[in-house]
């Protein structure tokens, strides 16, 4: 336990905190877009938060304190609160009990798209915790950048937060509601577009890597519009060696920009 955390005498927050409140009107879009801040819960995403971010204030309870000092230390601003006040925080089945209110991460897209050369594109993605993964993909693999397209889902929606590990906060990240505006970008800045579809002609074994490419994914259900998959330099299918019809979206993510990003390395 950290003594400045939680001083004797001191009440932690509780759930009908003012500050609490406030915090927790973030898990709702329209809180963030109004404030600019949204959470980031548990520690793998609070440390990157702390690393790579800009944090406002953590939210701790007594036992996380106890187990994370560095990462109370580390913050600006440290707000005891109790095992309710968490929870009512959390978006999870078992609080951790470390919640950091963080400035959102996403950028211009012309800036984001800079000297990139592995770009990854999510073009109407609806499951949160699909696209949270997809950013870790890519920041695993180093991508230079994510773009949220169209009616992408939130990429700093808690799920999506969770999902990316920490991701949210090293990989930068752009949204832009006009795809073919994003397309247009992407060509400017001298990317080949490919969109992975599961019923393309070319096949991802044959592809050569070489120039800077921006991979291209649709929605989990539908796929990629016809006049996004028109406008590409090419759609690529990944292939399918035993029985199963397809892959998942994050799953499918990941086959295609790491086959990109290792030709790069090799």
């Amino acid at each position: 336990m950290t003594g400045s955390t939680f001083r004797p005498g001191a009440d932690p927050f509780t759930e009908r905190t003012p500050r609490v409140v406030a915090a927790r009107k973030l898990t709702r879009r329209a809180e963030r877009e109004k404030t600019g801040r949204f959470l980031a819960e548990g520690v793998n995403a609070v440390t990157s938060a702390l690393a790579h971010g800009t944090v406002h204030e953590l939210f701790v309870t007594e036992r996380a304190a106890a187990a994370h000092p560095s990462l109370v230390e580390a913050a600006p601003r440290v707000s005891p609160i109790t095992d309710r006040a968490a929870a009512s925080l959390s978006e999870t089945v078992t609080p951790q009990g470390i919640i950091a209110v963080c400035s959102l991460v996403d950028r211009p897209l012309e800036t984001v798209l800079a000297s990139a050369r592995l770009v990854v594109v999510l073009v109407d993605v609806a499951e949160p915790g699909n696209a949270g993964t997809v950013i870790r993909v890519a920041d695993a693999a180093g991508a230079d950048a994510v773009v949220l397209a169209g009616d992408t889902v939130d990429p700093h929606n808690g799920k999506s937060v969770r999902a990316a590990a920490g991701s949210t906060f090293h990989v930068p990240l752009a949204r832009a509601r006009d795809i073919p505006s994003v397309l247009t970008a992407l060509r400017s800045a001298g990317l080949r577009t490919l969109a992975a579809h599961g019923y393309a002609s070319t096949s991802l074994e044959t592809v050569h890597f070489g120039d800077p490419v921006a991979w291209i994914f649709g929605n989990e259900a539908h796929g990629l519009p016809e006049d996004v998959l028109s406008s590409v330099d090419d759609a690529v299918r990944i292939p399918l060696y035993g029985k199963a019809e397809s892959l998942n979206l994050a799953t499918a993510a990941a086959v295609c920009v790491y086959t990109a990003a290792m030709a790069a390395h090799r």
